[in-house]
């Protein structure tokens, strides 16, 4: 996990990933998209079906059509039927919820904080563990911390991983199962050496 400042200049969220999000997080505009999702609709249709005032729905309508979700289909006299844009609302999902796309939403979060957070509970002054957390994710932060100890890529004796483990808790037995088993530390066969992936 990377450490990341909050006060980091990173690139913000897609504009429009938090647009097509915003649109949808209503559950009066689900109702509109659920109820367009079968057929075209007046605003004056929708106000009746859903119960509410016209100006709301035209509120709503205007919310879904600036995230592209809904446009009109032809004006119709003083008729204004709205219609579901299903083909866009497609091609958004599938654009917007790349791989490539989400984790940029996260750019500008402290994603070491937790660890930070978890590190200090657990830590004396010495740098010492007051005690090997028995929590699953605590653990993984503690040892995440732990293995900067070691240079990547660079072979250890079992003496020499021990002697290091040791500055951090007398169960070291413990923790060199642990950072294994956390796919942190890598080792041979037979034991003897020990290293930390590149």
């Amino acid at each position: 996990m990377s450490n990341q400042s909050g006060n980091a200049q990173t690139e913000a969220a897609p504009p429009e990933l938090v647009q097509f999000f915003k649109a949808l997080a209503d559950e009066t505009r689900l109702k509109i998209v659920g109820l367009l999702a079968h057929e075209s609709l007046t605003g004056e249709q929708l106000a009746a079906m859903l119960a509410v005032k016209p100006a709301t729905i035209s509120h709503h309508l205007a919310k879904l059509a600036e995230a592209g979700l809904v446009s009109v289909e032809g004006q119709r006299g003083r008729e204004k039927p709205y219609t579901l844009r299903l083909d866009a609302i497609q091609a958004m999902a599938q654009r917007l919820l790349a791989q490539e796309t989400l984790p940029q939403v996260t750019h500008n979060v402290d994603t070491g904080a937790f660890d930070r957070q978890v590190v200090k509970a657990f830590t004396r002054r010495d740098g010492s563990l007051k005690e090997i957390p028995a929590a699953q994710k605590k653990l993984q932060a503690v040892l995440r911390h732990i293995i900067r100890a070691f240079e990547p890529g660079r072979v250890y004796s079992e003496k020499h991983v021990n002697l290091k483990l040791a500055r951090f808790h007398a169960d070291t037995a413990s923790l060199r199962r642990y950072l294994i088993s956390y796919k942190l530390m890598e080792r041979d066969a037979d034991g003897a050496r020990y290293w930390r992936p590149e």
